[in-house]
């Protein structure tokens, strides 16, 4: 039976009525509230996404994880699906807890409607994982997530996990790659902060090691900043996948580390994929101002004919002793001041993009105008 036709955990009805917080829990609990990750999960179809939610609602892991399956699809979109119902239209389906301490429900539309219940809950959640049952491509539920004034603090987006086949993969990045259409499996990847590389054990084992080397460089080469975990049956470890803060602009070491592990890339050094990975470097310290308007003429205007999916990058910013960090999931992105530049550092400026239609050199050249 294939991975995405598995039969859900089994759970028991919990009562999902929330009842109001009397004014003294609200001040118990108002000094130790903290926002609650939310991981998204994607991958192609048969990969063992159902696998890796199954595997985290059955585990002993400690952890009260809650996970929505959805079923809103293309054909709803996600601005229908960011849209809360409210009582008169609600389509949440009834919340169960699990033997382990998980929680889980299918949403059908009103994916807002069902984090607001989670965060309502009296029981403190670990964590929240978001399974994208319906949808391809994850980058506008992410940039929802990141950014959104509806969801206020309540949530926030932790990272994107992809799931591939180790056995197949090739031969669904191949299936488009002379195509001007790119099927779900590259968007998927260039989008993860994780990639699980799932059914090793399937690759034939006279060749195995060679070529999961091939693939996990096929993977970086689409995009070189996500962590690529080997896995049988999804079964990995939760601190790889969990708690990632890849969207957490003061959490700029692990930004740091990523960007250093880039910083020889070069659109040269891959293969004609169509959708790659590379990297721009430049010591004169910016012009914030200059910079946002460059950035918007990349995202907003395509005005290079680029397509930018994700961009990550640490900015020397003139008039100031600060890091500033960027990031952006297709149209929207974000500039702030992180930390001060250390001592011991060299001040720099460097931005990964991932994208269809590169162009290393005008990217270059149009960002020594930011000077």
């Amino acid at each position: 039976m294939a991975d995405d036709q598995e039969e859900p955990p089994l759970a028991i009805r919990i009562d999902q009525t929330v009842e109001e917080p009397s004014q003294s829990d609200q001040e118990k609990h108002q000094n130790d509230y903290v926002s609650v990750g939310v991981t998204v999960i994607t991958g192609y179809l048969g990969a063992g996404k159902s696998t890796l939610v199954n595997y985290i609602l059955n585990a002993q892991h400690g952890k009260r994880i809650a996970v929505i399956l959805n079923e809103f699809g293309e054909e709803i979109g996600v601005e229908r699906a960011m849209i809360n119902e409210g009582e008169s239209g609600a389509l949440v389906e009834e919340w169960v807890e699990l033997a382990n301490g998980c929680v889980c429900c299918t949403v059908k539309h009103s994916l807002v409607q069902a984090l607001e219940q989670l965060v309502q809950m009296k029981k403190k959640l670990d964590h929240i994982l978001l399974e994208t049952t319906g949808l391809a491509n994850p980058a506008p539920l992410a940039s929802v997530l990141w950014l959104d004034d509806q969801l206020e603090s309540s949530v926030k987006l932790d990272s994107i996990v992809t799931v591939v086949d180790a056995k197949n993969l090739r031969f669904q990045l191949n299936r488009h790659r002379d195509s001007s259409s790119f099927p779900e499996a590259f968007l998927q990847i260039a989008f993860a902060d994780v990639v699980i590389l799932n059914k090793v054990d399937l690759v034939s084992q006279e060749q195995s090691e060679c070529a999961l080397e091939e693939l996990e460089n096929e993977i970086h080469s689409i995009n070189s900043l996500a962590n690529i975990i080997r896995s049988i049956r999804c079964e990995v470890d939760l601190s790889q996948i969990l708690n990632r803060q890849a969207y957490d602009a003061t959490h700029a070491t692990h930004l740091e580390a990523l960007l250093e592990e880039s910083k020889s890339l070069s659109s040269r050094d891959l293969h004609d994929s169509g959708v790659c990975t590379l990297c721009i470097n430049q010591m004169e310290a910016v012009d914030l101002h200059k910079v946002r308007l460059w950035i918007e003429e990349i995202l907003w205007d395509k005005k290079y004919g680029m397509d930018v999916y994700r961009c990550k990058g640490v900015l020397r910013v003139g008039n100031s002793d600060q890091l500033h960090t960027l990031q952006a999931v297709r149209e929207i992105y974000e500039i702030v001041p992180t930390r001060q530049w250390r001592n011991e550092e060299k001040q720099m400026n460097r931005i990964v993009f991932i994208g269809h239609n590169l162009d290393e050199n005008i990217l270059i050249d149009t960002f020594r105008g930011c000077i």
